[in-house]
């Protein structure tokens, strides 16, 4: 049987992409294509990426409607979190702290709420 061997892609929907795009990198340091304007992150070492359906009452995607959330990988959480908060964008307070590494999490300018994770030392 043939399978899947990882995410190849993160797709949604927006009002404006190209402004969207725009505060990705302003504000996540993501490096856009203009070609495309999107993304294309390339493993170094070890990593891995996680795919998990979750129940459609969650509240962890924060608003309702909200079908997706992304999770951004991240070497140091506390830095970006306060980046983020000096530039204005709303950010949750609470931080999550798990085995498998420590967890924060904010909102784009159209109201996506996003994950930022800090993996454990070596990983």
């Amino acid at each position: 049987m043939e399978r899947v061997t990882g995410i190849g892609g993160v797709f949604f929907r927006s009002r404006d992409p190209a402004a969207l795009a725009r505060w990705y990198a302003e504000h996540l340091g993501v490096v856009v294509d203009p070609t495309f304007t999107g993304s294309t992150f390339r493993w170094i070492g070890a990593g891995s990426t996680v795919w998990a359906p979750f129940a459609a009452d969650t509240a962890y995607f924060g608003r309702p409607e909200q079908q997706w959330m992304v999770n951004f990988r991240v070497a140091d959480l506390d830095a970006m979190l306060a980046q983020l908060r000096a530039a204005g964008v709303e950010v949750d307070e609470h931080v999550g702290q798990h085995e498998f590494g420590r967890f924060g999490w904010a909102a784009d300018p159209e109201g996506n709420r996003f994950e930022l994770w800090e993996p454990p030392p070596g990983q």
